[in-house]
């Protein structure tokens, strides 16, 4: 039985939950495509070393990613929050996948409509901010979407550095009362909430990249 008490710690566990992974959503999206920019110029050196980083993160468990930071980072004279310290590990590995998926949308795109508007002569970045971004968003969402419901779902690894989350506020509501069932389901139900405001998200940024396409 779920007391009034525990349905607030668990709310407060999904709010820490939503905004860690909200942050580390918005400025991943935004990273990854300004990586996936740089690597689609070629430029020497900065392609190798971005290729590297993506190669890393990707490869790299969460949860080690979220120690390494918390706990290297005093080393060079950093102190680092740990909402900050999970925010940074969280960006770091959703912006390498994010920036495969934008420079998958980049290499697939027609060279044509480059080559139309550059005869009409529009300028490149009116051709890239009125008629490439908006229709590669529209090819990538679906792929972005599905890596943001990942990180949610991965995002219980930063616990390990002290975060309070919903699945670390589960586990001590189980611990406590010795009934492990009922917080896990209400966990789910909490989870499944969050990432249909996602999808839902998903569904008005994909009408508006539609009007911003036409």
């Amino acid at each position: 039985m779920m007391t009034s008490g525990a349905w607030g710690l668990l709310f407060q566990g999904a709010w820490t939950t939503a905004w860690i992974s909200g942050v580390s959503i918005a400025i991943g999206v935004v990273l990854g495509l300004v990586i996936a920019l740089l690597r689609t110029a070629r430029i020497p050196f900065v392609h190798q070393v971005l290729g590297l980083y993506i190669s890393i993160a990707r490869a790299t468990p969460l949860v080690t990613l979220v120690l390494f930071i918390f706990m290297t980072a005093p080393t060079f004279g950093i102190s680092l929050n740990r909402n900050v310290a999970g925010i940074l590990a969280l960006t770091l590995n959703t912006a390498a996948f994010n920036a495969e998926i934008w420079r998958s949308a980049f290499n697939n795109f027609s060279r044509e409509q480059r080559e139309a508007a550059m005869a009409i002569g529009m300028t490149p970045y009116v051709y890239f901010r009125r008629i490439m971004l908006p229709q590669i968003t529209i090819t990538s969402l679906p792929g972005l979407v599905n890596e943001m419901s990942f990180l949610i779902k991965g995002s219980p690894a930063i616990a390990v550095i002290g975060i309070v989350d919903l699945t670390r506020v589960t586990n001590r509501i189980s611990a406590v009362t010795y009934e492990p069932l009922p917080p896990i389901l209400a966990a789910a139900v909490l989870y499944m909430a969050i990432i249909s405001l996602l999808v839902w998200l998903q569904r008005v940024a994909e009408r508006k990249a539609n009007r911003l396409a036409v």
